[in-house]
């Protein structure tokens, strides 16, 4: 009796588990849910927290509700001048109505980014065909993704309830042959640039050359005029000077002329000079004062 009563109280044990188990079920903070009843939604994007179900007939799907990356296959796009660029990209995914995306895609996240690569691929496809290739080089890649991230949101949010938060891209290249052709083009450019530098730097170094030139020839003639007016000056101050002197006791100052080209004529010992020697130069070495040679000459 005690058996069948112990045997009894297990198996409501279990019952009452089981029936929790499947009664009640938690929906975590990165996730939201929906309940299906024989697989028709009944309750839409549940929230996170303690919920309860009926067990068999009804079902709980959860789906991850935290920023997802889907990193595209590498494409090869056409611009408008009809040049092609090989783009590798990334976009930044998010379920946003659980309800609409497993509609959509069941719940698989596989089926969810085979479905929303290729209109990646055809927005981004758009974007760069109707831009030339200069414009691509020069605009910011954030700018360049803005509309067709955009775009792309709103059609993901209604065909597959998912929010597309961003288009990014990694890298932009060129196809061998227009990368060669596109660097010779913008090698010619940069030089025809450093060409016209070059000739505006030289243009400019004449100009200031010709003006330093001019100043230095204003300069020149401003000092030799200003030098000719002081030596000049300086002349007629010497003259004055020597002419007051003179007057002022001519025989001495002959007398002392005359000393002067003495010791200028024989300052060095080889000098040779042929004179007759009654000549006025010996004036002053025929006698010794100046009187002397004055009385001696009467």
């Amino acid at each position: 009796m005690i058996n069948n009563r112990s045997l009894l109280v297990v198996g409501g044990l279990a019952a009452v588990a089981w029936l929790a188990s499947n009664t009640l079920y938690v929906v975590d903070e990165t996730e939201r849910a929906v309940k299906l009843r024989f697989g028709e939604v009944i309750e839409e994007n549940i929230q996170p927290g303690l919920h309860t179900k009926v067990p068999i007939a009804q079902t709980i799907r959860k789906f991850d509700t935290r920023l997802l990356t889907l990193d595209t296959d590498t494409s090869r796009y056409l611009t408008l001048e009809q040049k092609a660029v090989i783009v590798d990209s990334y976009v930044k995914w998010q379920v946003v109505n659980p309800t609409r995306y497993y509609e959509a895609t069941a719940g698989d996240e596989l089926m969810a980014i085979r479905l929303i690569q290729p209109r990646v691929d055809e927005s981004l496809r758009n974007e760069f065909g109707r831009l030339n290739l200069q414009e691509i080089i020069a605009e910011r890649r954030d700018d360049l993704m803005t509309g067709p991230t955009a775009e792309l949101d709103e059609l993901m949010r209604e065909e597959l309830g998912v929010a597309i938060r961003d288009i990014r891209i990694k890298r932009i290249d060129l196809p061998e042959d227009v990368s060669a052709a596109v660097f010779e083009r913008m090698r010619s450019e940069r030089e025809r640039e450093a060409r016209e530098w070059r000739a505006q730097g030289q243009e400019e170094a004449e100009r200031i050359r010709a003006n330093a030139d001019r100043r230095r020839q204003v300069l020149l003639a401003q000092a030799n005029e200003r030098s000719e007016t002081l030596r000049g000056e300086g002349d007629a101050q010497a003259a004055a000077i020597f002419s007051e002197a003179y007057s002022q006791d001519q025989e001495f100052f002959t007398f002392w002329r005359s000393l002067d080209a003495y010791r200028n004529s024989f300052a060095d010992d080889g000098n040779l000079m042929v004179l007759e020697p009654d000549s006025d130069f010996f004036r002053y070495l025929r006698s010794a004062t100046p009187e002397e040679s004055s009385g001696d000459s009467e």
